[in-house]
C-alpha cells in the first residue's frame, strides 16, 4: 500500500484517479480549493482517503496547506483553471490564473513536499495535448501545457532519484468537463477507441509504479486525435 497526495482529486480526472487508488487499498489525500469539498469526496471515496484544501492559484500558500503530510510515495496533480479564450477575446486575469496554477501552483506544491518523498517516490503532472496540437481558442491551455513538459524535464534532474513524468491526456469523452461542451462533440482515434477515463487512470498508476519510467512525456490520445465536425471554442482536459 502507497501514500498519494492528488491534488484536484475532488473532481473530473483526479477524482477518478484517486478513487482508483482508492479501491487498490492505497492511503490517498484529495485535495480541491474548498477544504468542504476536498472531505466530501474522501468521504465518497471511502478506504484511507482523506480531503485537504489547497489552492495552486494562490502559490504563496500552498506551503502552509501542505504542512500536515507526511511522507509521501506519490504525487499526482490535475488542477486546471479552465481558459478557453482565443487571444482575440485575451482575458489577462484569466490568464495569470492559469498559469499560475499550471507552472509556479505545480512547482511550488513540489517544491513544498519535496523533502517528504519516499525513497522511490514518484510525481505525476497532468499536462494536455492542445501543447502539441492546438485549436481556436486554446492560447493559454496550449503554453501552460507546453511548459509542463518543460517543468518535468528540469523537476527530474534536480529531484533524482525521484521520479518525475507528465501525462497527456487528449480529448477523454466520458470526463464530467467534456459532457458540459456545448453538443458534446464526436471525437475519433487513430485507435477507432474513444479515450476513457479509465485509461487516464491506468496510465497515470503506470508512471506511478514503473521504476523505468522518468521524464516522460506520456501523450493518452490513441495517436492522432481526429474530431468529426468543428474544433469547439473549449477543449477540457486537453
Amino acid at each position: 500500500m502507497s501514500r498519494i497526495l492528488v491534488i484536484g482529486g475532488s473532481g473530473g480526472l483526479g477524482r477518478a484517479v484517486a478513487g482508483a487508488l482508492a479501491d487498490r487499498g492505497d492511503a490517498v489525500i484529495v485535495t480541491s480549493r474548498d477544504p468542504g469539498r476536498a472531505e466530501a469526496a474522501a468521504r465518497e471515496i471511502g478506504g484511507r482517503a482523506t480531503g485537504l484544501g489547497v489552492d495552486l492559484a494562490m502559490p504563496e500558500t500552498i506551503a502552509g496547506a501542505l504542512t500536515g503530510v507526511d511522507e509521501i510515495d506519490g504525487l499526482v496533480i490535475t488542477a486546471i483553471h479552465q481558459d478557453g479564450g482565443s487571444i482575440h477575446a485575451f482575458s489577462v486575469a484569466d490568464a495569470v490564473r492559469a498559469a499560475t496554477v499550471k507552472l509556479v501552483g505545480y512547482a511550488e506544491a513540489v517544491r513544498a513536499l519535496r523533502d517528504r518523498f519516499a525513497p522511490h517516490g514518484s510525481v505525476v503532472l497532468f499536462g494536455g495535448s492542445a501543447k502539441d496540437r492546438p485549436y481556436p481558442g486554446s492560447t493559454m491551455v496550449s503554453a501552460t501545457n507546453g511548459g509542463v513538459s518543460s517543468l518535468v524535464r528540469t523537476l527530474a534532474w534536480e529531484l533524482a532519484p525521484i521520479r518525475v513524468n507528465a501525462l497527456h491526456p487528449g480529448v477523454v469523452l466520458d470526463s464530467p468537463v467534456w459532457r458540459k461542451v456545448p453538443g458534446n462533440p464526436p471525437a475519433r482515434t487513430l485507435t477507432g477507441t474513444p479515450i476513457t477515463m479509465a485509461d487516464i487512470v491506468d496510465a497515470t498508476q503506470f508512471l506511478l509504479r514503473n521504476p523505468a519510467v522518468n521524464a516522460l512525456d506520456l501523450h493518452v490520445d490513441g495517436g492522432v486525435p481526429l474530431m468529426d465536425g468543428p474544433v469547439p471554442l473549449q477543449t477540457p482536459g486537453a
